[in-house]
């Protein structure tokens, strides 16, 4: 569904609006150090928020029906830096913030330490042949800018990707926005950390789905924590620009999952194509996540622990195609909740190899 700029920036006013009085606990690390037994993921910054709900509704579930035995679900979030403790008895190591981050920490350590990565890009060259990606919803990249800055309520994948390798560098190089007059002001374009899957994603997406651009020098140097607006950098550049999880976005601006941190500030989602993510029902426009901007995100296991001989059944119990994250009602409304699409029956759970 197309929109005019006019409905576009209405609609960016609203999230602007309804951001300032989002509320609600989007992440945070598990309240008890998890014992030796428990499932403990690590890694991207996207989903960490729906996976910590995840884990607060998985443990209620399992202490519901009685059991106190079963293995318990927990996640460590992506910042701040530093040193954690994954759980009781494992050996202590450097935080994991994002994608990558938290698949070479799952191959640099056993299941006493990491079971699962939390992953918001498929498998790639680099990562182990061992390791298997198991889906469990759909979200879409789009990019962000200050509601009151210079940037277009629209960019196609040509100008971002002029943006990003330099050939545009100033507002009034763009010329295929209808009704669009840039300003003469220099594009501040940023991008995630080196390790972030969102970034991995949006540049393979921008080079048109088969092959990633490579950033140019104009690029800023400074890298923000992903789908953050609260960075002091966003605060009043009106040049930036930046990739952003369509899917955080809705669940941060209308889910109401926001912490001091984790929130879009003065940052408003934008179209891509002629493509708007969000549609006015405030879910993730399956036009749009059927476009080289859509994603599935995973959790990534160790093949030997997900199918292997002496596989550990709690891992398909909690994230396999009849696993609670699939199946569950619960599950499913905090998929809804955190802005992410549902899998159909049968691609949650299913597994992507490299």
């Amino acid at each position: 569904m197309r929109h005019t700029a006019a409905k576009l920036f209405a609609s960016l006013a609203i999230a602007t609006s309804l951001a300032t009085v989002a509320a609600g606990q989007a992440s945070a690390d598990p309240s008890v150090t998890p014992a030796a037994q428990d499932i403990v993921g690590v890694g991207s910054d996207t989903t960490q928020a729906v996976s910590n709900q995840f884990s607060t509704d998985y443990n209620a579930y399992l202490t519901g029906k009685g059991d106190t035995t079963s293995p318990r679900l927990y996640s460590w979030d992506a910042t701040p830096a530093g040193s954690i403790t994954t759980k009781t008895g494992a050996t202590s190591i450097t935080r994991p913030n994002g994608s990558g981050a938290g698949i070479t920490a799952l191959n640099a350590n056993t299941s006493t330490t990491v079971n699962f990565a939390r992953s918001s890009r498929g498998p790639q060259t680099g990562d182990l042949t061992t390791d298997d990606f198991v889906a469990f919803a759909k979200d879409g990249v789009s990019w962000a800018a200050l509601s009151t800055g210079n940037a277009p309520a629209n960019l196609t994948t040509a100008d971002l990707a002029g943006i990003y390798t330099c050939s545009i560098t100033n507002w009034n190089q763009i010329t295929d926005i209808p009704g669009y007059t840039g300003a003469n002001a220099t594009i501040d374009a940023y991008l995630p950390q080196v390790s972030s899957g969102t970034r991995s994603f949006f540049l393979k997406a921008v080079g048109g789905g088969t092959t990633s651009i490579t950033p140019g020098a104009c690029v800023e140097s400074y890298t923000p924590e992903e789908n953050e607006g609260t960075d002091a950098v966003f605060a009043t550049d009106a040049n930036a620009l930046v990739p952003y999880s369509a899917a955080h976005y809705i669940g941060q601006v209308y889910g109401g999952h926001t912490t001091t941190t984790d929130a879009p500030g003065n940052l408003t989602i934008r179209s891509t194509d002629g493509l708007f993510p969000v549609t006015s029902a405030h879910v993730l426009d399956p036009t749009y996540t059927a476009t080289n901007y859509g994603r599935v995100v995973y959790n990534v296991f160790r093949d030997a622990e997900w199918t292997g001989t002496g596989a550990n059944p709690a891992l398909k119990a909690i994230f396999g195609t009849a696993g609670w994250v699939c199946t569950n009602t619960t599950a499913k409304n905090d998929i809804a909740s955190y802005g992410f699409q549902a899998l159909k029956v049968g691609q949650c759970g299913g597994v992507t190899h490299i």
